[in-house]
């Protein structure tokens, strides 16, 4: 049985939390603090930690640092909660060696992934070492990059900035490909043209997430077309460098491949939605999505054009009119001029 030791001055979400995990067969620590926290790892050695940021005491930044720095605790997989959601606030934490990043609220199924997760890759980053301790000359894999967050440091560090505004072209479909991207702030959209020249919306992404995969061969052309949804920044490396660094550091590969694979889950699950679902439900959870992309509260606005919400939710811009209008009767949105409003998110969820 893994253990977790869950850090959380919330003694609520910390107690509810930890019966949600013991039911799910974790041996679960708890601690209020991020000092008795610190403490309890180094004396009991969990095999997961997941942590609140703000705590007294010392937060949660302090307690990994504390870890970080420690021999016999700095090898074990860490996550932290938040209900922060800026860039500069994840970034922070992955810069100090942080393995993942929830906010709350977050659901069961969404913690118990990323514990999954992280357990799984921990294993797996094990065995690499086991086996790189048994080769030959026993060498060590790179010294340089070690992780999927130290990539995109790099990225940061290393990257060609680029700014784009709203509506502004990162790449055309069929352009030369010669860089991957890692988008800093804003918003994109990849997007085709079919035959009879509309435009359908293939993915959404955000703050964080890598841009412009196709091949690592610099012949292959981009298979669709970015632009700026807002006002965006980019920093951009070469693929040849970028091969370069994935031929030195298997655990890079893994977690690369990794992200790319739940990428494409989220595409089929995209096409599914369009292929099957109502015109009704097809809305509403496009409508989420862009509230999720964009980083939106309930109560915030969403401002984006009719034409991409349609294009996402492959349906006829008339058609989808029509059902915001039938949503906003039923008050589950409201609209402000360009901009709609979520009322009621259960509501919107539950549409079939």
């Amino acid at each position: 049985m893994k253990t977790i030791l869950l850090i959380e001055d919330d003694t609520a979400l910390r107690e509810n939390t930890a019966e949600l995990l013991e039911l799910s067969n974790y041996n679960v620590i708890t601690s209020p603090n991020g000092k008795t926290g610190i403490i309890k790892a180094k004396d009991e050695k969990p095999d997961i930690i997941v942590c609140d940021i703000m705590m007294p005491e010392v937060d949660g930044y302090g307690v990994l640092e504390s870890l970080s720095g420690d021999a016999s605790t700095s090898h074990i997989p860490f996550i932290f909660l938040s209900a922060k959601t800026e860039h500069k606030e994840i970034r922070k934490g992955m810069d100090l060696g942080a393995d993942d990043y929830l906010t709350k609220p977050f659901d069961e199924e969404e913690l118990l992934s990323a514990i999954e997760s992280r357990l799984a890759k921990a294993q797996l980053l094990a065995n690499v070492l086991e086996e790189n301790a048994v080769t030959e000359q026993g060498v060590k894999e790179d010294k340089g990059l070690r992780s999927l967050h130290e990539l995109k440091n790099f990225f940061d560090d290393n990257g060609e900035i680029s700014e784009f505004k709203k509506g502004e072209t990162i790449y055309k479909e069929g352009e030369h490909s010669n860089k991957i991207y890692l988008i800093l702030k804003g918003v994109i959209k990849t997007h085709k043209m079919d035959e009879g020249g509309k435009e359908l919306i293939t993915a959404l992404y955000k703050a964080d997430d890598f841009l412009g995969f196709t091949s690592f061969m610099d012949t292959i052309p981009y298979q669709e077309s970015a632009t700026a949804v807002e006002e965006a920044e980019l920093a951009g490396v070469s693929k040849n460098d970028l091969k370069d660094i994935l031929e030195r550091s298997k655990n890079i590969s893994l977690e690369l491949m990794e992200l790319l694979t739940d990428n494409l889950s989220e595409i089929k699950e995209q096409l599914l939605q369009m292929a099957y679902s109502s015109v009704r439900k097809k809305t509403a959870q496009t409508i989420l999505q862009f509230a999720q992309v964009l980083n939106k509260k309930p109560e915030d606005s969403i401002k984006i054009s009719r034409n991409d919400l349609a294009s996402v939710a492959g349906i006829a811009t008339e058609s989808l009119i029509r059902t915001l209008s039938g949503f906003k009767k039923d008050k589950l949105i409201d609209i402000e001029g360009r901009n709609i409003r979520i009322i009621d998110l259960k509501g919107l969820q539950l549409i079939e």
